[in-house]
């Protein structure tokens, strides 16, 4: 499984890309809040996977910052969840004691939230009915 992080903010987003079992596959980069920056992180991440059911996009919910990107994520079949960023802050406390927050630790953060419930199976998706 592919698993994709995106800590969204007003004017750019990060992004950290790594597997199921860890190894990285993209360190974190940082992308525009644009549609040509959104067409290059999905060939970043068309570059690892091809495979649409072998990925799982995790962003936090920041209302309508998120909007633009969650919609084009999901228009291009992307399997996408939305974490509360309340969730996100107290994971990311639990791993370490150090008062690191940064976004693209978050970034880092939400992937690896996405890694913990593969086991769990509890998040809730997004779907997108384009008909």
């Amino acid at each position: 499984m592919i698993l994709v992080g995106i800590d969204v903010s007003k004017d750019k987003h990060d992004c950290f890309i790594c597997n199921s079992e860890g190894e990285v596959l993209c360190k974190t980069f940082t992308f525009q809040n644009s549609m040509e920056s959104f067409n290059v992180l999905f060939e970043k991440i068309k570059s690892v996977s091809d495979d649409s059911s072998k990925l799982k996009v995790g962003l936090e919910a920041t209302g309508h910052y998120s909007y633009n990107l969650l919609y084009f994520l999901l228009n291009k079949g992307l399997p996408t969840f939305v974490i509360n960023p309340l969730h996100t802050n107290l994971y990311r406390k639990s791993l370490s004691l150090r008062k690191t927050k940064t976004d693209k630790v978050d970034a880092h953060t939400i992937a690896m939230m996405l890694m913990l419930e593969l086991s769990r199976n509890v998040q809730s998706k997004f779907t997108l009915n384009l008909k």
